[in-house]
């Protein structure tokens, strides 16, 4: 697992199309594989789930990404976890894809 956290100083819906944008466009295999919105009292709160294939690790990696604002005024908050890439049984291992994937949302950053 691999994990990128951030807090951006900019608008909440053109960051959220511009990672999933960038996201899709950024690997031929990616795809959004579920999204979730939530608002209230100003608060808003996106979750994406990306699935694509890793070459390097011959095997499918997911990535999660939480934005939360908690009113329109402050700075949107990033979590991104990515998943999936291990193939060992019992402990972690080989987790390019991984780590591979959480680097495009970096560059898109």
């Amino acid at each position: 697992m691999a994990k990128l956290e951030r807090i951006l100083h900019e608008d909440f819906d053109r960051l959220t199309a511009r990672i999933e944008q960038g996201i899709l466009r950024g690997s031929s295999s990616a795809t959004l594989e579920e999204s979730s919105d939530f608002a209230a009292e100003g608060a808003r709160c996106s979750v994406r789930v990306f699935e694509r294939y890793s070459y390097l690790g011959s095997n499918r990696v997911s990535m999660n990404v939480t934005l939360f604002q908690p009113h329109p005024q402050a700075p949107v908050q990033l979590c991104a976890i990515t998943s999936g890439g291990s193939q060992a049984m019992f402990f972690k291992m080989n987790t390019f894809g991984e780590e591979s994937f959480l680097q495009k949302l970096e560059k898109l950053l």
